[in-house]
């Protein structure tokens, strides 16, 4: 039970992190977590790059913020990801899934509903908020004492093809081994998603950490030892919520959603 209801309490570190080194015997233990994960045949097609080095750091973290910056600027973040904002309490239980915007900057919160519209990106430029977000990414990664990098070989990874799908499947379950086994050892982490986004941002990071030509980088990771306060973001949600059984799951065929039992 203590399994289980650590990974229901499992959440993302929006905030920073203390500046303590994360021990040698923490980023190890983290590893064989996620080397206990199933892959198919046991093909463990996962790989992982752990990064402490301060320069490193810092080159990745100009290049996400630098990232959010031009994302937002452009109205390209918004345009994609604006079906999953939520902005009351009440539309969140209501749908359920998403994220609900409930921490803004002073002049932004008369906004909150425009605030991703064409008017509202209009008065974030106005305002330069797309370079304090950027700035604050920027600072937030920059205080990260941990970054890890996860890569699949090519060997399985085969995009189109059922290893492509089985070596993602994998890796998927070895992030998440991971992220359940931080809040053992107080820690935190959080998705270094932005440079994704933007294809030269991509290059320049898997140049930066010297990707060789049969790996496949997947995505990169922020880690460390949690404070005991955790400070918010400029701009912030909560995403608590899950959907009931009823939203998601189904007995027998996909005809009959299944009913929550009553307690």
């Amino acid at each position: 039970m203590e399994l289980i209801e650590g990974m229901l309490a499992r959440r993302t570190t929006n905030g920073p992190f203390r500046p303590d080194r994360v021990s040698r015997e923490h980023q190890h233990t983290l590893m064989r977590a996620a080397q206990a994960a199933p892959s198919h045949f046991n093909s463990q097609p996962w790989r992982f790059v752990l990064v402490e080095h301060p320069d490193t750091i810092a080159r990745v973290a100009q290049l996400s913020g630098d990232s959010m910056t031009e994302l937002i600027e452009a109205g390209v973040f918004f345009e994609r990801y604006r079906r999953y904002f939520r902005f009351s309490a009440q539309e969140m239980d209501a749908r359920r899934d998403g994220i609900h915007i409930d921490h803004l900057p002073g002049p932004l919160r008369p906004f909150t509903r425009q605030i991703f519209s064409d008017a509202g990106l209009k008065v974030m430029r106005q305002l330069g908020v797309p370079r304090k977000l950027g700035e604050d990414n920027r600072k937030l990664v920059a205080g990260s004492p941990l970054l890890l990098a996860a890569l699949l070989d090519k060997t399985e990874y085969r995009p189109g093809e059922l290893s492509g799908f089985y070596s993602v499947f994998g890796l998927g379950a070895a992030i998440e081994n991971i992220w359940n086994a931080v809040g053992e050892l107080g820690m935190g982490i959080q998705f270094i998603s932005t440079p994704m986004e933007i294809p030269r941002q991509w290059q320049a990071m898997q140049e930066l950490l010297r990707v060789p030509p049969e790996l496949e980088l997947m995505a990169v990771y922020r880690l460390g030892y949690l404070p005991e306060h955790e400070a918010r973001p400029s701009i912030d949600w909560s995403s608590r919520q899950r959907k009931r059984l009823e939203q998601f799951v189904y007995r027998e065929t996909c005809d009959t959603p299944e009913a929550e039992v009553v307690r």
